[in-house]
């Protein structure tokens, strides 16, 4: 049995196959990312199955270019589900809202219902329900499972969810809800394969593109930086991150309306906005601008920042895990915010820093350092496979 995961997103859709023999199994068998889902340039679709990789370009043809990116995936899935049944196909989904706090099997009323989320995570929601509808056109005969990064932190206390707000607007359901629970929840299961301190005082870093930072606490997300929608806590690479509503409210009075504020904080802020370049953190390390320096360094403060709030919040620091692109692949970001965070007792292992980029776990401390540093490629598909199938086990 095989159950597919899918990460649709705004340019791109990520894929995986994962087979279950009773547990999920440690790696995909086949995973891939087609790219260029918003561009007029044709798709990219490159793919990994074992020690073989491989590369192709798609025109595109059909007005729908989730369409496209299914046709140039069909024969890759035929070939490798030969003698495997598909068993369901696992989505993630950004937001679940209050009613939605565990992996369901979506109908079109549920699609309906996540399409009002839209509004609090544009970047991610809509697409996210258009590429379940694409591959339920595609895979008509299997349960389609949506799989949320809010679940993570559903139980986190009322102190931390709950805004400063007249209490009625709390039962509305406005409320801090938090994000990348996939990946929060894959860096746990990690952590308690490779460390003694895993149910200890944990921050956990997932830094890319979005960001945000979640303190846990005996495996139980207890403060995040993600709040009611994707745009609150860290500077991203085009999101504001946290903004005084003030500011807001100053633009409101200028004259600017709704789509003009969602477009500024949600497409042209971050490390865009400030740099006046890019969202990569890659091109703006490459650049001699002094924006891109100013842009790279508000980056690392405000991560530095909220690491020392999250691990306030906990009462101490055991341990200090990155992940995303960012985390997993900019050691020189890992390494600025880990030498700010000495008071904390991380001393980095500089050298064992800068040789590890993305290819596997591996711990960064010194042997001094009282808080373990980690390193984590995240595997958000793995989750999702893993909340598919105990759903449908459930369900059986």
């Amino acid at each position: 049995m095989t159950i597919l995961t899918v990460n649709a997103g705004s340019s791109s859709l990520k894929f995986a196959l994962y087979p279950v023999n009773g547990t999920i199994a440690d790696s995909a068998t086949l995973a891939g990312t087609v790219e260029g889902l918003e561009s007029d340039a044709p798709l990219a679709l490159s793919w990994r199955s074992g020690d073989q990789r491989g590369q192709a370009r798609i025109d595109k043809v059909a007005d729908d270019p989730f369409q496209d990116a299914l046709k140039a995936l069909q024969s890759l899935l035929q070939q490798a589900l030969p003698g495997r049944d598909l068993q369901a196909v696992a989505h993630r989904v950004v937001h679940g809202g209050e009613a939605y706090r565990d992996a369901v099997r979506v109908d079109e009323d549920i699609l309906s219902r996540l399409g009002e989320l839209s509004p609090l995570a544009p970047l991610h929601q809509p697409h996210n329900i258009e590429g379940i509808r694409a591959f339920g056109r595609a895979f008509p005969e299997v349960p389609h499972i949506a799989c949320f990064d809010t679940a993570f932190h559903a139980g986190i206390p009322d102190v931390e969810h709950l805004f400063a707000l007249p209490r009625a607007l709390g039962k509305q359901g406005i409320r801090r809800y938090g994000f990348h629970g996939l990946s929060y929840q894959y860096l746990m299961q990690k952590l308690n394969q490779l460390s003694g301190r895993a149910q200890g005082r944990l921050v956990m870093a997932h830094l890319g593109n979005g960001a945000s930072l979640c303190g846990a606490l005996q495996g139980q997300s207890l403060a995040t930086t993600m709040g009611f929608s994707a745009l609150d806590g860290l500077m991203m690479g085009t999101r504001s991150g946290s903004l005084d509503a003030g500011v807001l409210l100053h633009l409101m009075a200028q004259g600017w309306d709704h789509a003009r504020l969602q477009d500024l904080l949600y497409r042209k802020s971050g490390l865009l906005g400030v740099s006046g370049i890019s969202a990569d953190m890659r091109r703006l390390r490459a650049s001699e601008v002094a924006d891109a320096d100013l842009a790279i360094r508000m980056f690392t403060h405000r991560v530095t920042r909220e690491a020392g709030a999250m691990a306030a919040c906990l009462g101490g620091l055991d341990v200090l895990a990155f992940t995303g692109g960012i985390g997993e692949h900019d050691a020189v970001l890992r390494a600025e915010v880990c030498d700010r965070l000495k008071f904390l007792g991380v001393i980095l292992d500089h050298e064992k820093n800068r040789l590890h980029t993305g290819a596997q776990a591996v711990s960064l401390h010194e042997a001094a350092s009282t808080v373990e540093v980690w390193m984590i490629p995240t595997d958000e598909g793995r989750v999702a496979a893993q909340a598919a199938a105990a759903l449908l086990q459930a369900q059986a």
